[in-house]
């Protein structure tokens, strides 16, 4: 009696990808089963000969699947609802703010630049504050009423004393793609931790020198969330680069949104125009006026150098990061192709041959032919 035959398994299959390193990619598969399958996968030739990259969070369709090492081909990268260049990650849902409350102290310009870049790339953010165990209640509460008035209602934690984190965190990373951004030392990997159990994020103490965290995450990954959902950690930087347009900084800012009514001109700055009604009565607008000087001169810069962008070339590296290399220049003289010196060579005795002497030659004539 034969025994029961193995259920056929699909030779090719949807999924997610999880991680990046050199030119492996790591896919979980989006098949029904009691636990999530990985694959080890390479990508097709053909995706590298039309440009197309992978990187962390890409919905791929993975082919030429070997069910016994768990090793597959992506053949196939679906468009992409947004894609995050620091760190590469594609499809994300909602970016997660942290900043720390103290440990290292928290800063009201390095946190409003930060929520800014992060508004700037569309994608829903949510700001949670780490360390409340180490301020009181009263100057807890300040700092709500603070943030209340910059638009944002912020989720508090204390990822080293809560037995529970609280769950209104875990509601809203609940069945998403989320990105855990912020500066260093304020805990996200430490938060990552709590959040994947058997993660083993390295942490690090913060730089009591500098006063700030040191940097311990080099590459993004999604982890799965035990709750459901995917969550990255990113590497930790303490002052982003807001390059964006005029018209798309005045989004990241709530408090411009609340007073729009206010001003009478549909183009305005809200900077020196008369009869502006959003400048100057709110916490923020000294923030606004000083990345507003940055992105016009930012903007005037690519103005002027309109071929600055032709003269480095970006690419992602094997560790998923983007890399910008600066483009060979051309040669300034390329070398004269012998059919053009024989050519030359021909006109050059013809001319000599029409001439009775040498007075008779342009002074041209002779330059070119190096007399």
């Amino acid at each position: 009696m034969t025994g029961a035959r193995e259920p056929s398994r699909p030779l090719s299959a949807l999924g997610t990808v999880v991680a990046c390193q050199a030119n492996y990619y790591q896919v979980r598969l989006s098949l029904e089963s009691p636990q999530p399958l990985y694959f080890l996968c390479t990508r097709r030739a053909r995706l590298k000969k039309l440009g197309q990259q992978v990187v962390v969070g890409d919905r791929v369709l993975v082919e030429e699947m070997d069910w016994q090492d768990q090793r597959g081909a992506i053949a196939t990268i679906h468009p992409r609802s947004n894609l995050l260049d620091r760190p590469p990650i594609s499809n994300v849902d909602q970016i997660l703010l942290v900043f720390a409350l103290a440990e290292p102290n928290l800063d009201p310009t390095q946190l409003s630049r930060f929520l800014v870049k992060a508004e700037s790339t569309g994608i829903p953010v949510t700001l949670c504050l780490n360390k409340r165990d180490l301020l009181s209640t009263t100057a807890i509460d300040q700092w709500q009423t603070r943030l209340h008035s910059w638009g944002y209602t912020p989720l508090l934690v204390s990822v080293q004393n809560d037995e529970v984190l609280p769950a209104a965190l875990m509601e809203t990373l609940q069945q998403r793609v989320s990105v855990v951004a912020g500066p260093s030392g304020v805990g996200k990997s430490s938060l990552l931790n709590r959040l994947v159990p058997n993660v083993d994020a390295r942490t690090n103490k913060v730089s009591g020198k500098l006063g700030r965290g040191r940097h311990t995450t080099r590459h993004v990954e999604l982890f799965e969330l035990p709750t459901g959902g995917l969550l990255a950690d990113t590497p930790g930087f303490n002052q982003p680069d807001v390059t964006c347009t005029v018209e798309t900084l005045m989004g990241c800012f709530p408090e411009i949104h609340q007073r729009t009514g206010r001003c009478q001109f549909n183009n305005c700055l809200h900077r020196d125009e008369p009869g502006c009604g959003v400048k100057g009565d709110w916490e923020r607008y000294d923030h606004y006026l000083s990345l507003l000087d940055e992105v016009l001169q930012h903007q005037q810069q690519l103005e002027h150098s309109p071929d600055a962008e032709t003269n480095e070339k970006v690419k992602i590296g094997s560790d998923g990061q983007v890399l910008h290399e600066p483009k060979l220049e051309a040669k300034k003289y390329r070398r004269t192709s012998r059919r053009r010196r024989h050519q030359d060579l021909q006109d050059m005795c013809s001319d000599i041959m029409d001439a009775d002497s040498i007075d008779d030659l342009d002074d041209a004539v002779l330059e070119e032919y190096g007399f």
